[in-house]
């Protein structure tokens, strides 16, 4: 009797193994059965593949058509996450750290810079700068995306989650789960937590020549910056500037100040601008969808705010970086990312069982 090739006795022994229930070689499952979708980056049918997910989106709004920016990353016909990067006029830049994560995960992803940010058409019109204008944006955005409450998961961070809350109070019926980054529901407990908690800890010395620079408007002075530096290290991203992540040094650079000083002010300590006054805590129980909240402990926004926003919310979560400011994307990351992985895929899991 002829004996076998090797490679041919190896083939059917496998396969022998394979077919009996209870083996550890049939429990593993096959690599495209362990990504959650096997299509994840099959682009066939998609009319932003030859632009590598690339579109730009026109906006109408009462003061002409402009248009924006958005790229897709991945495919998942379950969880669509749609990112409202912060500022305002900052960019979706520094949210590129995504990239180490959802794709792995299998969900799929938009990055998007707003009207008046750097990919996008950055018409100089304050009449532009209006939170209502910017909600009917995001929905524009939304249809042009073919997104809905089947799929589609809003993420905002900073002033993107003002616009996130500001667009579900109004649109939730489009939603499948909300994510509020890294802010408070209220400006006027923002600047409370600012001057009654935060300042009193900085150098009293440094803080009162950062006051009369903002009095007297001198924000483009170069010790303005200096001085702030400081607070942004221990509250915005908790790392020395010179180790900060090339995409938020980015985005930082990209940021419009046309847009960002009259909407939040001259700078993070505190807010002086058009948002001066906005405040939708009393509203929070009005959004239903699933909504998660994250903060940082050391967050120029108060954690103890954002944790009892989550409670007012009917389907509120909470998660807290310990070693995280504002950027808890970065500063926590395997936390924040992790934790935003779970909420998508729990939300997920929840309703298709309905």
């Amino acid at each position: 009797m002829a004996l076998l090739p090797i490679r041919q006795v190896i083939s059917i022994l496998l396969a022998l193994l394979l077919a009996v229930p209870g083996s550890a070689l049939a429990k593993e499952p096959s690599r495209s059965a362990q990504h959650p979708s096997a299509n994840y980056f099959d682009n066939s049918g998609r009319s932003d593949a030859w632009s590598g997910g690339v579109r730009m989106i026109p906006v109408k709004t009462s003061f002409g058509t402009f248009k924006v920016w958005t790229k897709r990353v991945g495919n998942n016909p379950r969880i669509k996450l749609l990112l409202l990067h912060g500022g305002p006029g900052a960019t979706h830049e520094y949210f590129e750290e995504m990239d180490s994560w959802l794709p792995a995960a299998g969900i799929e992803y938009y990055y998007y810079d707003q009207l008046g940010s750097a990919y996008s058409d950055q018409p100089n019109d304050p009449r532009l700068l209006d939170t209502s204008r910017f909600v009917e944006e995001v929905e524009q955005v939304r249809k042009a995306l073919g997104l809905d409450s089947s799929n589609f998961y809003l993420l905002g961070h900073s002033w993107g989650g003002v616009l996130a809350m500001e667009y579900a109070l109004k649109y939730q019926k489009n939603l499948k789960g909300l994510v509020i980054s890294n802010m408070m529901s209220s400006i006027p407990a923002y600047n409370r937590y600012a001057h009654d908690v935060l300042m009193p800890q900085m150098d009293q010395k440094a803080l009162k020549e950062i006051l009369a620079l903002e009095a007297a408007k001198h924000y483009d002075d170069p010790r303005y910056e200096e001085l702030l530096q400081p607070f942004y290290e221990q509250h915005i991203l908790r790392k020395p500037s010179a180790q900060w992540p090339e995409p938020v040094l980015r985005s930082f650079a990209h940021i419009n100040k046309k847009v960002y000083v009259p909407m939040q002010g001259p700078s993070e300590m505190g807010a002086s601008g058009i948002l001066e006054q906005w405040d939708r805590t009393t509203d929070l129980k009005k959004i239903t969808v699933p909504t998660l909240v994250i903060a940082g402990r050391y967050d120029t926004m108060d954690p103890a705010f954002m944790r009892m926003m989550s409670k007012k919310f009917p389907r509120g979560r909470y998660l807290e970086g310990p070693n995280s400011g504002h950027m808890a994307m970065y500063d926590d990351q395997p936390i924040y990312m992790n934790g935003l992985i779970k909420f998508l895929k729990d939300v997920d899991r929840t309703q298709s069982t309905h």
